[in-house]
């Protein structure tokens, strides 16, 4: 109600920092195989040499010029190659490029096909540094450790194979059915050095061959990616003659995600809600569109978008809106379902302005494989250079045409990540899950299922973007022209048109998509003919008014341009709050209708829930949360900063630095004073953005993708802070002291560590009794590893990360007043409720 709404409580300096070890350890996924210590090690011998002379004698047929060779270490099928020991990094001369796992299967005893995976791994080895795995072979073979087991023997043992790298097949990290043949593709090519002495010389050896190029390159930590136009030898020459190849994959072409339904113009509608509608002036948050260009002469978008804030990426494009999509973005962007807004009568209030950079040029270039990365990135500047005191929103709901990746970051994701990520100016990026590839028919025949294999779409593996997919409320056909049909998804659960994770590798990639809105929904009649119609959609602003001023927006487009209204309104209510907040805020609004989580929960468990995770994330979130807090739902914030790691004390290595201990406010009293059993909810939520290490050397390894990681503990019921401080961290004990009695509260969290410990995200809910909540306040901000502790020599092992958190505590009884003691015992005026 809006007599309730109360201001979120912010924190500030709420936590203790104090030095952190983890109390887990890394092991192998899978151990290597027993091996005959001198057989084994003297087949590596003869293997090494074999391939070294095999690639040195390529290089002398080329007559070329580089100065390595590249090899390939191969492990026994479904056994772990010890990737990590297959470089150097100080020379930068021993260089693992890429890893990458082939499956293949095998009949068992039972006639069963089994799956079997085994893992290659590319390495760049200088001329100068082939006595380093020569000696790793040698010490294995002829030295022992103090233990008594040979030298290296867990790098050794877990190598089946060695041979000389093949010249595209060995850097192919894309699906193998995509390599190009004698025809010519665009294809990405990542180099693996990140300086610009290497793209200056790897653009001169692509003049030499006479390989066309996209404008521009990309560039990660140690790598930097072009796109290129090659046949399959062409990619063998550039393998040959250049000793900076880590990968190739097959270059992305987009497809931004349209409908065109009609529908009558309605000139008297726009002119009423303009009278009733009032925007702020000069507002500093804004939601920049990413699409198609923006028809900004429609009369709901002019107050909104002025023509400075319009922008192309290349100016002979122009910047007016081509193909409808943009507009349709813009009007719901800006309003939000237009539908809604033009049914009621009261006040609207648009306290957020658009931007317009257009991504997509006019055709016949539309859907051209390009470095869609390095295309956003130009995006984004254009908009901060010509507005560079606004917070803003960036909104896309363009994406690739095809869902390969499945989890797997791409050069765009990853360049999303970095973006977000940026010490000049973080961003909150929102981007549509991407619809499913199947046909209309097939998406209502088939739904849910369909659904659920069709995977979410390149970029939207981003793990610091806000991934939006679709559920559907509209469930009710009024059309007469639609007699005899009925909607294919019923109110309240998934969208036809939805792509959801189902399909990634479990526990590797992050949860996606984090939030559900409006999408839409499908008609289908009883002899199986299906349709999408204005009835089963929103409505928006429509590209060229003379003609009609709206239009029917459906799909994930305009779930994600739904999130990206409340995001403008949520940064202009507050500009103080940081990306990793507003990101926090809107996903720890959601929740799960019950008829979408009963779509796919039979039975409540923590599997149950880390599947629907998979299917619709957190669920649909709600501004009113997002933006309030009430009298019974009390919403504490913290925003903070932490440093993950530092050297060892002894200067060898480098360690876990900084843990953020809390002892929140708590109004104790008023809980334990509630009826004994009274059921109580807490959430968490944090939230925190990575920079990306994106090449396939990471994928293999999961510290290698993201810098760094945090996770947050709770402190179980009467737990104390010393039992919770023991229990979650070994520099909290004396040396000879074990593990303290105390329990983690596992069986409170409704997802628990195993669900939400994906991503740069993670939300959980606490359910138990107002007298267990009464002494669970400790909360624990810990690091675990990512590669600015095991890439130390790229210099980023002493950085600093921000990251924000935020707990809620929900009462079931709305006069119970958690707010006012909370508010008081920190010290914060009592506020006038806020009424809007």
């Amino acid at each position: 109600m809006p007599s309730e709404r109360l201001p979120h409580i912010v924190l500030t300096d709420f936590f203790e920092s104090s030095s952190y070890t983890s109390t887990s350890s890394v092991v192998l996924d899978k151990t290597p195989a027993y091996r005959n210590r001198m057989t084994h090690g003297q087949y590596l011998q003869r293997k090494f040499d074999q391939a070294w002379s095999e690639s040195e004698q390529e290089r002398v047929v080329a007559h070329s010029a580089r100065d390595g060779v590249y090899l390939e270490f191969i492990s026994d099928p479904d056994a772990e190659l010890v990737t990590k020991s297959l470089e150097e990094m100080r020379s930068k001369q021993v260089r693992l490029l890429n890893i990458r796992e082939v499956k293949s299967f095998i009949e068992n005893c039972n006639g069963e096909k089994e799956e079997l995976v085994t893992t290659y791994a590319t390495v760049y080895v200088g001329d100068a540094q082939k006595k380093y795995f020569a000696k790793k072979i040698e010490d294995y073979l002829t030295k022992s450790s103090p233990s008594g087991n040979p030298c290296n023997q867990l790098l050794i043992n877990s190598i089946a194979e060695i041979r000389k790298a093949l010249l595209v097949d060995s850097f192919w990290v894309d699906s193998p059915g995509l390599v190009p043949d004698s025809d010519s593709e665009w294809v990405e090519v990542w180099l693996s050095s990140d300086s610009d002495k290497v793209v200056s010389t790897f653009d001169v050896l692509l003049a030499e061959l006479q390989i066309e190029a996209r404008k521009g390159f990309i560039r990660f930590p140690e790598r930097i990616v072009k796109v290129i136009y090659a046949n399959h030898s062409q990619l063998e020459m550039l393998s040959l003659y250049s000793d900076h190849i880590a990968e190739y994959r097959r270059a992305k072409s987009t497809a931004a995600f349209y409908m065109e339904m009609d529908n009558a113009e309605q000139s008297s509608w726009v002119a009423e809600l303009l009278g009733r509608t009032s925007f702020a002036e000069s507002s500093m948050s804004a939601v920049c569109i990413l699409d198609t260009g923006v028809n900004n002469g429609h009369p709901l978008i002019k107050p909104v978008l002025s023509d400075d804030d319009c922008q192309a990426v290349d100016g002979a494009w122009g910047t007016g809106d081509h193909h409808r999509h943009g507009t349709l973005m813009a009007g719901v962007s800006a309003y939000g379902d237009l539908g809604k807004i033009l049914s009621a009568d009261g006040l609207v209030q648009v306290s957020h302005c658009l931007e317009s950079v257009k991504i997509i040029p006019p055709p016949p270039e539309q859907n051209a494989p390009n470095l869609w990365g390095y295309i956003t990135s130009e995006a984004v500047s254009l908009a901060e250079i010509q507005a560079p005191h606004r917070k803003r929103s960036i909104c896309m709901a363009v994406a690739a045409d095809d869902t390969r990746d499945r989890g797997r970051p791409s050069s765009w994701s990853a360049m999303l990540d970095q973006l977000a990520a940026s010490k000049d100016a973080k961003k909150l990026i929102i981007l549509c899950a991407g619809n499913t590839t199947a046909n209309i028919l097939e998406a209502a025949k088939q739904y849910p299922d369909i659904q659920l294999t069709d995977s979410i779409h390149d970029p939207a593996q981003s793990w610091n973007s806000i991934t939006i997919g679709a559920y559907t409320c509209l469930d009710q056909l009024t059309d007469p022209e639609l007699s005899g049909y009925f909607p294919v998804a019923s109110k309240n659960t998934l969208s036809p048109y939805t792509t959801t994770s189902m399909t990634w590798e479990e526990n590797k990639w992050p949860i996606k998509p984090e939030l559900v809105l409006e999408g839409g929904n499908l008609a289908i009649d009883d002899a199986g003919f299906a349709t999408d119609c204005d009835d089963l959609s929103i409505l928006s602003t429509w590209h060229k008014p003379f003609e009609r001023n709206f239009h029917p927006f459906a799909m994930t487009s305009a779930a994600a341009a739904q999130l990206a209204c409340m995001s403008g309104q949520l940064r202009a209510i507050y500009p103080e709050y940081w990306e990793e907040t507003v990101r926090a805020l809107l996903v720890h609004s959601a929740e799960w209708p019950e008829a979408l989580k009963r779509q796919f929960i039979e039975k409540d468990s923590k599997t149950a829930y880390k599947r629907l995770l998979s299917i619709c994330g957190y669920g649909v979130p709600s501004l009113e949360r997002a933006l309030y807090s009430t009298k019974n739902e009390l919403t504490l914030i913290s925003q903070a900063e932490i440093q993950p790691y530092d050297k060892k004390i002894n200067g060898s290595g480098y360690r876990t630095k900084d843990m953020h201990v809390y002892e929140l406010p708590w109004p104790k009293q008023t809980l334990i004073d509630l009826p004994y059993d009274t059921k109580i909810q807490m959430r968490v939520t944090l939230s925190y953005f990575i920079e990306p290490g994106p090449g396939e050397v990471g994928w293999k390894d999961r510290y290698r993708y993201a810098s760094h990681a945090l996770r947050f503990e709770l402190n179980s019921p009467g737990e104390s802070r010393e039992e919770f401080e023991k229990r979650i961290n070994k520099d909290a004990r004396d040396a000879d002291e074990g593990k303290p009695g105390s329990k983690s509260p596992t069986d409170h969290w409704l997802l628990g560590s195993q669900a939400r410990d994906r991503g740069s995200i993670h939300s959980d809910i606490w359910q138990g009794t107002a007298q267990d909540l009464a002494t669970s306040n400790l909360i624990g901000i810990t690091p675990t590893i990512g590669w600015w502790r095991e890439r130390s020599h790229l210099g980023k092992w002493n950085s600093k990360t921000r990251y924000s958190l935020i707990v809620s505590i929900t009462t079931p009884d709305e006069t119970v007043d958690v707010y006012t003691p909370v508010a008081i015992d920190v010290g914060v005026p009592i506020a006038s409720e806020i009424s809007t």
